[in-house]
Protein backbone atom coordinates (compact mmCIF):
# COMPACT_ATOMS: atom_id res chain seq x y z
CA UNK A 1 0.00 0.00 0.00
CA UNK A 2 2.60 2.30 -0.36
CA UNK A 3 2.19 3.66 -3.63
CA UNK A 4 -1.78 4.76 -2.78
CA UNK A 5 0.28 6.62 0.34
CA UNK A 6 2.85 8.03 -2.10
CA UNK A 7 0.53 9.32 -4.49
CA UNK A 8 -1.75 10.58 -1.38
CA UNK A 9 0.69 12.26 -0.12
CA UNK A 10 2.52 13.54 -2.72
CA UNK A 11 -1.08 15.56 -3.48
CA UNK A 12 -1.15 16.70 0.09
CA UNK A 13 1.71 18.10 -0.43
CA UNK A 14 0.36 20.13 -3.33
CA UNK A 15 -1.78 21.52 -1.61
CA UNK A 16 0.10 22.39 1.50
CA UNK A 17 2.43 24.21 -0.99
CA UNK A 18 -0.36 26.17 -2.25
CA UNK A 19 -1.40 27.21 1.02
CA UNK A 20 1.96 28.07 2.04
CA UNK A 21 1.76 30.30 -1.35
CA UNK A 22 -1.65 31.71 -0.32
CA UNK A 23 -0.47 32.81 2.75
CA UNK A 24 3.01 34.48 1.73
CA UNK A 25 1.42 36.63 -1.02
CA UNK A 26 -1.03 37.48 1.54
CA UNK A 27 1.38 38.61 3.78
CA UNK A 28 3.24 41.03 1.64
CA UNK A 29 -0.30 42.05 0.36
CA UNK A 30 -0.93 43.07 4.02
CA UNK A 31 2.79 44.43 5.02
CA UNK A 32 3.37 45.81 1.57
CA UNK A 33 6.64 43.85 1.52
CA UNK A 34 8.18 43.05 -1.64
CA UNK A 35 8.40 39.56 -3.20
CA UNK A 36 11.08 37.75 -1.64
CA UNK A 37 14.17 37.04 -4.08
CA UNK A 38 15.49 33.60 -1.61
CA UNK A 39 13.55 31.30 -4.12
CA UNK A 40 15.30 33.07 -7.55
CA UNK A 41 18.43 33.10 -5.61
CA UNK A 42 18.96 29.15 -4.25
CA UNK A 43 17.69 28.27 -8.01
CA UNK A 44 20.41 30.13 -9.11
CA UNK A 45 22.83 28.51 -6.41
CA UNK A 46 21.49 24.72 -7.38
CA UNK A 47 21.80 25.57 -10.85
CA UNK A 48 25.61 26.73 -10.09
CA UNK A 49 26.24 24.02 -7.94
CA UNK A 50 24.98 21.14 -10.77
CA UNK A 51 27.02 22.89 -13.59
CA UNK A 52 23.40 23.80 -15.36
CA UNK A 53 23.71 26.84 -17.62
CA UNK A 54 20.26 28.75 -17.69
CA UNK A 55 21.91 30.83 -21.04
CA UNK A 56 22.57 34.63 -21.40
CA UNK A 57 21.91 36.37 -18.47
CA UNK A 58 18.73 38.17 -19.73
CA UNK A 59 17.58 34.70 -19.84
CA UNK A 60 18.54 33.19 -16.96
CA UNK A 61 17.55 35.75 -14.67
CA UNK A 62 13.65 34.65 -16.02
CA UNK A 63 14.96 30.68 -15.62
CA UNK A 64 15.87 31.64 -12.09
CA UNK A 65 12.45 33.71 -11.09
CA UNK A 66 10.54 30.54 -12.82
CA UNK A 67 12.75 27.84 -11.66
CA UNK A 68 12.52 28.95 -7.82
CA UNK A 69 8.25 28.00 -7.41
CA UNK A 70 8.60 25.15 -9.08
CA UNK A 71 11.87 24.09 -6.63
CA UNK A 72 9.28 25.60 -3.92
CA UNK A 73 6.43 23.18 -4.86
CA UNK A 74 8.56 20.09 -5.65
CA UNK A 75 9.94 20.13 -1.99
CA UNK A 76 6.67 20.34 -0.87
CA UNK A 77 5.06 17.52 -2.83
CA UNK A 78 8.44 15.42 -1.95
CA UNK A 79 7.86 15.99 1.60
CA UNK A 80 4.52 15.35 1.42
CA UNK A 81 4.97 11.95 -0.58
CA UNK A 82 7.92 10.71 1.47
CA UNK A 83 5.02 11.54 4.68
CA UNK A 84 2.27 9.73 2.85
CA UNK A 85 4.91 6.67 2.48
CA UNK A 86 5.52 6.67 6.09
CA UNK A 87 2.31 7.09 7.08
CA UNK A 88 1.11 3.67 6.00
CA UNK A 89 -2.09 5.01 4.96
CA UNK A 90 -3.25 5.45 8.39
CA UNK A 91 -4.84 9.00 9.06
CA UNK A 92 -2.59 11.04 11.04
CA UNK A 93 -3.80 13.63 14.17
CA UNK A 94 -3.84 17.25 12.28
CA UNK A 95 -1.82 19.18 15.40
CA UNK A 96 0.84 16.50 15.00
CA UNK A 97 0.64 15.92 11.21
CA UNK A 98 0.60 19.75 11.10
CA UNK A 99 4.00 20.27 12.78
CA UNK A 100 5.73 17.43 11.67
CA UNK A 101 4.84 18.35 7.85
CA UNK A 102 5.23 22.13 8.41
CA UNK A 103 8.34 21.81 10.49
CA UNK A 104 10.29 19.42 7.77
CA UNK A 105 9.08 21.72 5.07
CA UNK A 106 10.43 24.09 7.00
CA UNK A 107 13.33 23.01 7.63
CA UNK A 108 14.40 21.40 4.41
CA UNK A 109 13.90 24.88 2.62
CA UNK A 110 15.74 26.99 5.48
CA UNK A 111 18.53 24.33 5.48
CA UNK A 112 18.88 23.93 1.76
CA UNK A 113 18.73 27.87 1.93
CA UNK A 114 21.50 27.87 4.80
CA UNK A 115 23.93 25.40 2.54
CA UNK A 116 23.85 27.59 -0.14
CA UNK A 117 24.87 30.28 1.56
CA UNK A 118 21.60 32.27 0.50
CA UNK A 119 20.38 33.41 4.23
CA UNK A 120 21.60 32.77 8.17
CA UNK A 121 19.09 32.18 10.30
CA UNK A 122 20.88 33.19 12.81
CA UNK A 123 20.78 37.01 12.09
CA UNK A 124 16.98 36.99 11.54
CA UNK A 125 14.75 38.95 13.66
CA UNK A 126 11.73 38.06 15.17
CA UNK A 127 9.59 39.44 12.18
CA UNK A 128 11.52 37.14 9.86
CA UNK A 129 10.91 33.73 11.81
CA UNK A 130 6.94 34.70 12.07
CA UNK A 131 7.24 35.41 8.57
CA UNK A 132 8.98 31.89 7.85
CA UNK A 133 7.11 29.99 10.63
CA UNK A 134 2.89 30.92 9.22
CA UNK A 135 3.51 30.00 6.06
CA UNK A 136 5.19 26.64 6.69
CA UNK A 137 2.63 26.06 9.46
CA UNK A 138 -0.24 26.82 6.68
CA UNK A 139 1.65 24.09 4.63
CA UNK A 140 1.33 21.53 7.46
CA UNK A 141 -2.32 22.22 8.41
CA UNK A 142 -3.26 22.02 4.58
CA UNK A 143 -1.21 18.66 3.51
CA UNK A 144 -2.21 17.34 6.93
CA UNK A 145 -5.98 17.94 6.73
CA UNK A 146 -5.91 16.88 2.80
CA UNK A 147 -3.90 13.73 3.93
CA UNK A 148 -6.88 12.80 6.04
CA UNK A 149 -9.23 13.60 3.73
CA UNK A 150 -8.12 11.53 1.49
CA UNK A 151 -7.20 8.12 3.79
CA UNK A 152 -10.15 5.35 2.60
CA UNK A 153 -12.86 4.95 4.61
CA UNK A 154 -11.71 1.63 6.72
CA UNK A 155 -8.46 4.19 7.70
CA UNK A 156 -10.59 7.13 8.55
CA UNK A 157 -10.76 7.36 12.89
CA UNK A 158 -14.52 7.11 14.46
Amino acid sequence: MRAPGLVNGAIAGAVGSAALNVVSYLDIVLRARPASGTPTEVAGRLAGVAHVDLGPEDRAANRRSGLGPVLGYGLGVAVGAVFGALAGGRRAPLPAATGVLGGTVMAASDGMMTALGVTDPRTWRRSDWVADIVPHLAYGMAAAATWNRLRPPSARCT
